[in-house]
C-alpha cells in the first residue's frame, strides 16, 4: 500500500498563489523597492492584524514594515517532534534500580584485586578468573528467577598471541546473560561493561588494579539491568554482557561481535558502558546529572558505493548509530531518569576506544556511555599519593553512586524503549528514478503482530535532529507532491498499537 499527502492537507494556501507585500506607506516592501511574495493565509492574516493594531492608539510608534517573515512562512507537512514518555512498566523499572546494590557489586569486584586479563584464571579469590565466575554466578542467579527467560554461558575462546599487550597464548571469558525476547525473539540488544582491569603499566598483571570505575561501574550497571529485568518479558531479545580483553586490545568483543555476525545476528543496537561512575572533573566541579554519548555519523563498515551516495547527496551525521544516540536522548532524557544526555558527535574520545567499537567494525550500530568528566589519574594508574599530595589509582572512594544509578536509569529507558517497540525499519529509501519535485519514499514492511504502522520524519538539513513527523498509517511507500527530497532530509520510524516507536531509519537514495 502507497501513502499520498494530498495537497489539500498541506494547508490550502500553501498553494492558492501569492499576493505583494507592503508597507504601512503602501509602498512595496523590501529593499530593492520589489514587490515581496509571501503566502497570504490565516497565519499572515492574524499577523497583519496584530501588527495594525499595535500600531494604533496614542503614542504609537512610527508605522512598521507588516511583512512579518516568520508568520508568512508557507505551512509545513506534519507536526513537530516530541519525546517518548516512559510507559508504566518502564517507571517501574527505573523505580527499582538499586544505589546501594550497585555499591556492593563493585566492593566485590575490586575485591578480587586485580581482573587483568592477563591474572590468574584458577585462583580463588583473586584474578579475572575468581571475578569472572562471580558475575556468571550473579547472574545465573537472576536467570533462575526468569521462569526460563534468561540464560547465561561462558563465552570462552583463546586469543593467539598479539604482542605487546597480549604475549602469549591466551585464554578470555565474556559473560553473556540472554533475556529472550517475547514477539521478536531474534531481533538483538547488547549492554556491555568490561571485566578486566589494568594499572600503569599495561603488562602487569599481578598489582592490585581495583579498577572501580574502568569498568567496575559497567559491570554493576549490566548486572543491575539483568537483575531487575531478568523476571519481565520484553518483546526482543536484551543481552547483559561483561566482557574481558577491553584494555589488551578489544579482544573479548571482538570475538563476540564476530561470532554474532557469523550467525547472521539482527543486533539492532549495542551500548558500551564504559567509565560511568564518576560525576566529578579535575578541577573539582561537579555535573552529576549528565551522561555524554558518543556515537559515529558515517559508519565504519560504509562501502564504498554507499560512500558515493553520500558524498552526492548527504547524510554525513545520519549513520545508524547517528540515529541510535537521537532515540536515546528521546526516551532516556526527562524527569524519570533525571538525567540530560550529552550527544557527542564522534565515535570516541582522542586516544581511546571502547567496546562498542569492536560491534561498529562488524556493521552494527553501536554508542558509547562515558561520564561527562574524566580525570585522567584515576584511570590506568598505579595507586599511589605524589609528593604534591595527588592521589592516583581507580578507586572506589572516586565513585558517586547516585550518579551511577541514573546512568543504569539511562540505558533501561533506552533498552526497554528500544525492545518494547518495532524494529528499526530496513531498507529506506528515496525513490529517484524520475527527475521529480514529489519525495517518494519506500521502506520493507516489519513482522511485529502489534505493528500500527509507520511515520516519515523529516527535518532541514542543517538541523541537528529530526523536527518533524507524518503519520503515514500501515504502508510501505509514501508520496509528497511538491515537497522536494533536494531541500530536505527523510526517515522512517515504526510505531505499535502501544505507541512505542523505533529509532529513525535514514532514508538513503534507492
Amino acid at each position: 500500500m502507497k501513502f499520498c499527502l494530498a495537497a489539500v492537507t498541506w494547508g490550502l494556501p500553501f498553494f492558492l498563489g501569492v499576493v505583494g507585500c507592503h508597507g504601512a506607506d503602501g509602498s512595496p516592501a523590501g529593499s530593492d523597492g520589489a514587490s515581496n511574495p509571501a503566502i497570504l493565509g490565516s497565519r499572515a492574516s492574524q499577523a497583519i492584524e496584530n501588527d495594525l493594531e499595535s500600531q494604533s492608539g496614542a503614542g504609537a510608534l512610527a508605522p512598521r514594515n507588516l511583512c512579518v517573515s516568520e508568520d508568512f512562512l508557507p505551512p509545513v507537512p506534519g507536526t513537530r517532534i516530541a519525546p517518548q514518555r516512559p510507559d508504566r512498566e518502564l517507571r517501574r523499572i527505573l523505580r527499582e534500580i538499586d544505589r546501594q546494590q550497585l555499591e556492593r557489586t563493585i566492593h566485590t569486584l575490586i575485591g578480587f584485586g586485580t581482573r587483568h586479563t592477563l591474572s590468574s584464571l584458577t585462583d580463588p579469590v583473586r584474578g579475572i578468573g575468581a571475578a569472572t565466575k562471580w558475575v556468571f554466578d550473579t547472574l545465573s542467579g537472576y536467570a533462575a528467577q526468569s521462569g526460563g527467560r534468561m540464560t547465561v554461558e561462558l563465552q570462552r575462546f583463546t586469543q593467539p598471541a598479539t604482542p605487546p599487550r597480549i604475549p602469549a597464548d591466551t585464554q578470555i571469558t565474556n559473560v553473556v546473560a540472554t533475556l529472550r525476547g517475547s514477539m521478536s525473539p531474534d531481533r538483538i540488544y547488547v549492554v556491555s561493561g568490561h571485566i578486566d582491569s589494568r594499572v600503569t603499566d599495561v603488562l602487569n598483571a599481578t598489582d592490585d588494579a581495583p579498577g572501580a570505575d574502568d569498568d567496575a561501574s559497567g559491570v554493576a550497571l549490566i548486572m543491575e539491568l539483568a537483575r531487575v529485568m531478568a523476571q519481565r518479558a520484553p518483546e526482543a531479545t536484551i543481552v547483559f554482557t561483561a566482557v574481558a580483553g577491553e584494555e589488551q586490545g578489544l579482544f573479548g568483543s571482538g570475538h563476540q561481535a564476530a561470532q554474532y555476525k557469523a550467525a547472521n545476528a539482527d543486533i539492532q543496537a549495542m551500548f558500551s558502558d564504559d567509565i560511568v561512575g564518576a560525576s566529578t572533573a579535575e578541577e573539582g566541579s561537579r555535573d552529576a546529572h549528565t551522561i555524554r554519548l558518543f556515537t559515529e555519523g558515517v559508519p565504519t563498515s560504509e562501502t564504498a558505493d554507499q560512500a558515493t551516495a553520500r558524498k552526492s547527496v548527504g547524510g554525513e551525521v545520519d549513520g545508524p548509530s547517528r540515529q541510535l544516540g537521537r532515540f536515546v536522548q528521546s526516551v532516556a532524557e526527562n524527569n524519570d531518569t533525571d538525567m540530560r544526555i550529552r550527544h557527542v558527535y564522534r565515535r570516541d574520545r582522542y586516544l581511546r576506544g571502547s567496546d562498542h567499537i569492536s560491534y561498529l567494525n562488524v556493521g552494527y550500530a553501536a554508542a558509547r556511555f562515558t561520564e561527562p568528566n574524566e580525570i585522567f589519574e584515576h584511570e590506568h594508574q598505579d595507586i599511589r599519593v605524589d609528593d604534591a599530595g595527588v592521589k592516583y589509582g581507580d578507586l572506589i572512594e572516586f565513585v558517586d553512586f547516585d550518579f551511577l544509578a541514573r546512568v543504569v536509569r539511562v540505558n533501561a529507558a533506552a533498552l526497554w524503549s528500544l525492545a518494547q517497540a518495532p524494529g528499526t525499519p530496513k531498507n529506506a529509501r528515496i525513490l529517484t528514478a524520475t527527475l521529480t519535485n514529489t519525495t517518494e519514499l519506500a521502506w520493507d514492511t516489519g513482522t511485529e503482530s502489534d505493528l500500527a504502522g509507520y511515520e516519515v520524519v523529516w527535518r532541514e538539513t542543517t538541523d541537528p535532529d529530526w523536527t518533524h513527523v507524518i503519520p503515514v498509517g500501515n504502508v510501505t511507500s509514501a508520496s509528497f507532491p511538491h515537497f522536494t527530497k533536494d531541500n530536505y532530509f527523510f526517515g522512517i520510524r515504526a510505531v505499535d498499537k502501544a505507541g512505542h516507536r523505533s529509532p529513525v531509519a535514514f532514508a538513503v537514495r534507492g
